[in-house]
């Protein structure tokens, strides 16, 4: 074989989100792009906000010396420091420049993560639903995923969790609002993970990390309040990208931050100097220079999301006038309705008869559901409403 045999198992078992999204453009060709509405990937229609434009402006007809160089591995400090500004003002803790580290996105944060945690072996543990990318991000480097279940709001099982949680447990992801689902995890939740995870990284005498994926953070509906879970848990490592809520997800551009009280200590600093040793040893080196020096000014800068609300209150009617059981979202741009009949792969097929694309539950760790993303134009939306009716009639006879 030319490649290696985890990368060609891996490819065979790649991303449902890719491969409906290359169905879309096969659709596309064969019925015209007027008669395919593909709600399959998370790729915003939202441009950035204008703050973003003026801002790249100014740095694009800038010409101070070093721009364009190298800079520490970890990003720049003016960078770093306005995130930990805009941080501090969000949860109250004291973070500093120290405790961030400039990442090429959340995906690379997250590696980097995984990279300096975990040897040969050790445990990731994932809730499901999940981003199915998060498998692939453990065993790149080694790891095994261990999957959680939810219960029927999508709220993960502590139960299972403490469970499941063992003395090569290293991470546990978290993902708030929630993709695919769009539930974000109350407090409450937050407060008994955060107990668990304290009391056994004390029983197995190891530091379990809650890694925090954020994306969505600041995509929230009817005033939510984001429950910040380093509040709860001092081994919190906050991974994050400005892909969503600045809708520049083409830029690649975000960061780890950890727990400022964590960074203090010397575990801390030693977590800190190996997260930009692994960012610079995994071939990122560091977040683009033009994107830190733009997004220093953004950092309280966030997309309009009544759009995405306005978008999400529509398809919650058309999905619920069709008879679909389907969870109204707290935040981010999904849905994830059950589907009718109990394999799912049969409902994705017919709403692919009638021009609909969405992902089957199954790359998200649950079979009997599908994705939907609504972060399209409003007549997507239309066009797909009576296929999602024709769909649930052609398979209940409803």
């Amino acid at each position: 074989m030319v490649i290696a045999a985890e990368v060609q198992r891996g490819m065979e078992d790649s991303s449902w989100i890719r491969r409906m999204f290359e169905l879309g453009i096969e659709l596309r060709q064969e019925r015209g792009a007027e008669n395919v509405f593909d709600l399959s990937l998370g790729n915003p229609i939202t441009e950035p906000p204008p703050e973003f434009f003026d801002e790249l402006r100014r740095i694009a007809a800038s010409d101070a010396p070093g721009s364009h160089r190298y800079m520490p591995n970890a990003g720049y400090v003016k960078t770093r420091q306005a995130v930990a500004d805009a941080l501090i003002e969000e949860t109250g803790l004291a973070y500093g420049a120290n405790a961030i580290v400039m990442t090429v996105g959340a995906a690379a944060g997250l590696n980097v993560i995984i990279h300096s945690l975990c040897d040969r072996g050790d445990e990731v543990v994932i809730l499901a639903p999940y981003f199915g990318e998060y498998f692939f991000y453990a065993t790149n480097h080694g790891a095994t995923p261990v999957v959680v279940g939810c219960d029927d709001d999508f709220i993960p099982n502590l139960a299972e969790l403490e469970s499941r949680l063992s003395a090569r447990t290293r991470v546990v992801i978290v993902n708030s609002p929630n993709n695919p689902s769009g539930v974000m995890y109350p407090a409450s939740f937050i407060e008994s993970l955060a107990r668990l995870l304290d009391a056994k990284s004390a029983e197995f005498s190891t530091e379990i990390f809650l890694v925090s994926d954020e994306p969505y953070r600041k995509i929230l509906f009817d005033e939510q309040v984001y429950p910040f879970p380093q509040l709860a848990y001092e081994r919190t490592l906050t991974v994050t990208s400005h892909a969503k809520d600045l809708a520049l997800p083409g830029e690649r551009i975000g960061y780890i931050a950890v727990h400022p009280e964590y960074a203090a200590t010397d575990h801390g600093k030693t977590l800190l100097d190996a997260l930009i040793f692994c960012n610079r040893v995994l071939g990122f080196v560091n977040a683009p220079a033009i994107m830190q020096h733009v997004v220093r000014q953004l950092q309280r800068v966030t997309i309009d999301t009544s759009d995405y609300r306005r978008k999400r209150d529509y398809l919650y009617g058309v999905l619920s006038a069709a008879g679909y059981q389907v969870r109204k979202p707290e935040g981010a741009f999904y849905m994830f309705p059950r589907s009718p009949v109990p394999d799912e792969l049969e409902l994705v097929a017919a709403l692919q008869r009638h021009g609909v694309l969405v992902v089957p539950g199954r790359g998200f760790g649950m079979e009997g559901y599908f994705r939907i993303s609504y972060c399209v134009e409003q007549r997507e939306l239309e066009g797909a409403a009576p296929g999602f009716a024709a769909a649930m009639s052609e398979l209940t006879g409803r």
